[in-house]
């Protein structure tokens, strides 16, 4: 695996936590570079491995048609119970964009190099130029407040409106430096918060995340375990408030309000806290250092019928 350009973060702790067995069947829900699928492969078990990016799925191709335990496939993770089908021993996901993605500078992820501004996973759909170019001042002040915790969301707002039109992402880096009065020693690009809530935006990632939660929910036979990597406080926010709704460990209603009747039966079980990469691990890949592992075992309860949007669980 050292050869993947992708670096997959807490994979011993992931494959610890899926227990997979030989001839079971487990779920990489963003194969990108492969890692898991990889780690998966190794202990005997079968894998069906999505990507929405035809990149990661052009990529895998040697790596599909060389192993026949490996099922490749082109789709958003949403979009697993319809893909997969149920049954299957056990899932994981790596939240977030690659490293592959970020370092492509004709992707337009970052700012770091120049290159088109784009930002979509699936390339298809509407582009980060198309966004900051055609939507109106408050949606944009809007999306940099929510999706990147930015203050001085409006302040940046007003300046991408008065440069439009902007196709490049150095111009779009340029335009908030100067929004926000950057100082070249500053440890932090102020240019990061934007980029972050404009590809959420763009690639509809809290949505995407909410849907493939629930889409876990139904594929997991009883037993089945789940394995959930995020990047940002956004993302384990999402997963942490979705296990805990899941598993019925909710804060109990005050007894002043009004009893309510009992909701559905818990989906999962054994949900652990969250693992976070070890000094050493950060010093190898830096990118681990924001990322968090929650776990979960599917019980043998009815899927839960009320998907819930992203809204909520952020709540």
């Amino acid at each position: 695996m050292t050869d993947a350009p992708h670096v997959p973060v807490l994979i011993a702790e992931v494959v610890a936590a899926l227990a997979p067995a030989p001839g079971e069947t487990m779920v990489d829900a963003t194969f990108g570079a492969g890692g898991y699928t990889r780690a998966l492969l190794a202990t005997g078990a079968r894998v069906v491995a999505l990507d929405r990016d035809p990149d990661a799925i052009a990529g895998g191709q040697a790596l599909a048609a060389a192993e026949d335990r490996l099922t490749l496939i082109a789709a958003d993770f949403s979009a697993m119970a319809a893909v997969v089908g149920e049954g299957v021993d056990g899932v994981t996901m790596d939240i977030g964009v690659s490293s592959m993605q970020l370092d492509q500078a004709e992707r337009g992820f970052s700012f770091q190099s120049d290159g088109p501004l784009d930002m979509r996973m699936s390339r298809e759909g509407m582009s980060a130029a198309d966004f900051v170019n055609d939507a109106d001042e408050g949606v944009i002040a809007d999306v940099l407040y929510r999706y990147g915790d930015e203050p001085k969301s409006r302040r940046i707002a007003r300046a991408i409106v008065a440069a439009r039109p902007l196709t490049r992402t150095g111009a779009l880096a340029h335009v908030v430096r100067r929004a926000l009065g950057h100082k070249p020693h500053d440890k932090k690009d102020p240019a990061t918060r934007t980029f972050q809530a404009i590809r959420i935006h763009v690639n509809r990632e809290l949505d995407e995340l909410a849907d493939g939660l629930a889409a876990a929910e139904r594929v997991l036979k009883p037993g089945g375990r789940l394995a959930v990597v995020t990047f940002h406080s956004l993302e384990d926010r999402m997963v942490k408030r979705f296990l805990r709704d899941r598993s019925g460990s909710a804060p109990a209603m005050s007894r002043h309000m009004p009893q309510v009747s009992a909701g559905p039966a818990p989906t999962f079980e054994n949900v652990g806290r969250g693992v976070r990469a070890g000094d050493e691990e950060v010093a190898r890949n830096p990118r681990a250092r924001s990322a968090t592992l929650r776990t979960a075992r599917r019980t043998a309860a009815p899927a839960w019928a009320n998907d819930i949007g992203h809204e909520e669980v952020m709540a």
